[in-house]
């Protein structure tokens, strides 16, 4: 079978086991003795295991074993959760991840990981209560000791054999061999149990499946099985299984059925129970009633259940990511053209025409709203993996660290959420490595051994605002200024009359660090800037505040949407611009009378205090408008953080939702220009980036 259409389907759902498994063993690692997170984990990791199997990927199927068995003992209390066993686990999923990162830019996911089974076997191994491994091969030799024998059904069960061969399907005893030199048999068992129950319906198996999964059998099983195939292809079918040695299936019909049933022994029918339904395809038991067995049409799949209830059906769908991006693309282009009949509506003044238009403009907006919110995704896609990498900074620092999150379900743009999530790492490991102090300072300094870490997020307005406060020994603001001092970028005039906040911005100064010993996990200013530009191409800002002795703020504030966004149109000499509202204050008239020049900057009076004043006619040299004999012009005071600065304008042209157009590869990059518009008259308007004013 080919299996390449899956490839994508595979990958999604391994790296949504991979994040799950993290996220419970970084609970379980809290609550040890809780057993109810190991069963959760456990399942899991054998969904991980049969995908891997069932793809092929053996080495990645081979490693999930491993883990199985060792949570495996502990979900049936036979060993205890220590440090060093979490440890193994958790470079287990590394390797894993590793694996299916591999197989994401098409390699075979294998990977040398024979250390890491070495030590997940050497913990099977050293837990076993007296003489013999729990759950290993003493477990298995339990089962195998047991007669192989036919498999003696409960009423229930024979009746629903009996109702299905009344119904016109055909029921069979089948026995299946697994080769002596298979290194996998649980995972071949479950590519049979896959296989038959895409035809039929599996009502009992010998070992159980439960035993089977966890490889508590010798090399063979057994089961009876209700389909519409004939014996000899589901015998074609099962050998076609890679290393099954024999496959027999016998065909029933009510005498042989009771010939077989009757002659079961007692000691098989102590060994048969009825466990849980797992959540792998392989089942077990009475997997349907008989009327739901003989419902079945004809080759038709079986219907697998839910995990954990009976089937209910799907509320969400997997869609690519290129889909939506073409579902944008086309709904700006409609944007623009809903515009342009807007202006052609208000020249040619037909009521029909305005009505018509008008109706477009509701209905469009309407799915504007659809389209964005089908880009929006919750910021928990980029906070998940943080926990964990807290952890083991925490670890390798020797800290005591909590990481509490709060907002995760905030919701972001795609192309929002995308870029942010490498400015955050960087910043979260700034405040591991820099921001709490070790056991030894918090406990001299009279504070708690664990230090907290908080990542929050939080909508305001168009913007979503993501905090990470530390409690630790916050940012020295005279280790700073000395250093801002020395390297020349103020002078001690200018840094005494700098506030603590605007001090604490010089740490994101290209090159800049306070840290006596460079780490190799982060040091303050050591990419700062980095982070810095990344979020201010994104249309955001980032602040600092701090208390020294108790700990630091960094605010990072960031648009909900790059892609369609509301501006104001404005329009200087022979161009148009459009400016984000969202970086508007507002808007207003000034006399140029009023306009000072104070320490080389053109300023004026705003608010009982003074901004800066500049000119977008000289910034970008803008030909046909002579705005110095001008005795008033027009203004947009706009904002970067708590800092404002005032534009001035020709003319406003009015407030309209635009869409953001790369200007592509073609074009350097203009400096205070984001991007560009398509007017509802098809003239291009520059979007200004406010942020590129203001220093």
């Amino acid at each position: 079978m080919d299996m390449n259409q899956y490839l994508s389907m595979f990958i999604d759902e391994a790296n949504d086991h991979l994040q799950a498994l993290n996220e419970n063993m970084l609970q379980l690692e809290s609550n040890p003795e809780d057993i109810a997170i190991v069963q959760v984990i456990f399942r899991s990791a054998h969904t991980l295991k049969g995908m891997a199997a069932t793809m092929g990927f053996e080495d990645l199927a081979s490693l999930t074993h491993q883990m199985e068995n060792v949570l495996d003992l502990v979900r049936n209390d036979k060993l205890k959760m220590q440090d060093f066993i979490f440890d193994t686990l958790f470079k287990s999923l590394d390797a894993l991840q590793s694996m299916v990162q591999d197989i994401v830019e098409g390699g075979d996911g294998k990977a040398d990981v024979t250390s890491i089974v070495d030590n997940l076997q050497a913990i099977v191994r050293g837990e076993k209560p007296g003489s013999s491994p729990s759950g290993g091969a003493a477990g298995a030799s339990a089962s195998q000791s047991q007669a192989k024998t036919a498999l003696e059904l409960d009423e229930f069960q024979q009746s629903v054999l009996e109702q299905s061969m009344n119904e016109g399907h055909k029921a069979h005893y089948i026995e299946v061999t697994v080769r002596e030199d298979c290194q996998l048999k649980a995972v071949r068992a479950y590519m049979v149990f896959d296989l038959l129950e895409r035809f039929g319906e599996v009502v009992k198996s010998y070992p159980t499946v439960q035993d089977i999964e966890q490889e508590k059998f010798e090399n063979s099983f057994s089961l009876y099985y209700i389909t519409q195939k004939d014996a000899a292809d589901l015998e074609s079918m099962i050998m076609n299984v890679s290393e099954i040695g024999a496959a027999s299936v016998m065909p029933l019909d009510k005498e042989s059925l009771q010939q077989l049933v009757s002659s079961a022994s007692s000691q098989a029918a102590a060994a048969v129970e009825t466990p849980e339904k797992p959540s792998a395809p392989a089942q077990d038991q009475t997997a349907a009633p008989a009327a739901a067995a003989s419902a079945a049409p004809k080759d038709a799949p079986a219907k697998k259940p839910a995990a954990g209830g009976a089937p209910a059906p799907s509320r969400t769908i997997r869609v690519d990511i290129e889909r939506l991006d073409v579902l944008m693309n086309l709904f700006s282009e409609l944007l623009i053209d809903r515009v342009r009949l807007e202006q052609l509506a208000g020249e040619i003044k037909r009521s029909e025409l305005t009505e018509a238009v008008e109706h477009m403009t509701r209905v469009s907006s309407d799915l504007q709203n659809v389209v964005l919110k089908l880009r929006m995704v919750p910021i928990d896609t980029v906070f998940n993996r943080f926990p964990r990498m807290v952890r083991d900074l925490a670890k390798s620092l020797n800290k005591k660290i909590d990481l509490v999150i709060t907002g995760a379900e905030t919701e972001l743009d795609r192309t929002v959420i995308d870029e942010i999530g490498d400015p955050l790492v960087h910043l979260l490991r700034n405040a591991v490595d820099h921001g709490v102090e070790t056991i030894e300072d918090r406990l001299a300094a009279g504070k708690q051994e664990t230090g907290t870490v908080q990542l929050k997020a939080f909508h305001s307005g168009n913007h979503v605002f993501i905090e990470i406060i530390d409690d630790g020994r916050g940012i020295d603001r005279s280790k700073v200024a000395a250093k801002a001092i020395k390297n020349g970028i103020l002078t001690e005039e200018q840094a005494k009359a700098m506030s603590d906040d605007d001090i604490a911005l010089l740490l994101f100064a290209p090159g800049f660090s306070t840290a006596e010993k460079i780490s190799d996990i982060s040091g303050r200013g050591v990419g700062l800037d980095v982070v810095k530009s990344k979020i201010e191409s994104l249309g955001g800002t980032v602040l600092v505040t701090s208390t020294l002795g108790q700990g630091s703020k960094f605010s990072v504030q960031l648009p909900l949407t790059l892609s369609i966004i509301s501006a104001m149109l404005i329009k200087t000499g022979d161009e148009k611009y459009a400016i984000p509202l969202s970086s508007i204050v507002e808007t207003g008239l000034i006399k140029r009378s009023q306009i000072r020049e104070v320490h080389g900057y053109k300023m004026i009076p705003y608010r009982n205090a003074n901004i800066p004043i500049l000119s977008l006619k000289n910034i970008f040299d803008i030909p046909g408008f002579d705005e110095e004999n001008e005795e008033e012009t027009e203004i947009v005071v706009i904002r970067k953080g708590d800092r404002l600065a005032a534009l001035t304008v020709e003319e406003f042209i009015g407030q309209s939702e635009i869409v953001i157009k790369n200007l592509g590869s073609y074009l350097p990059a203009v400096q205070g220009i984001s991007g560009g518009t398509i007017l509802g008259d098809g003239q291009v308007a520059l979007i200004i980036d406010p942020n590129a004013f203001i220093k």
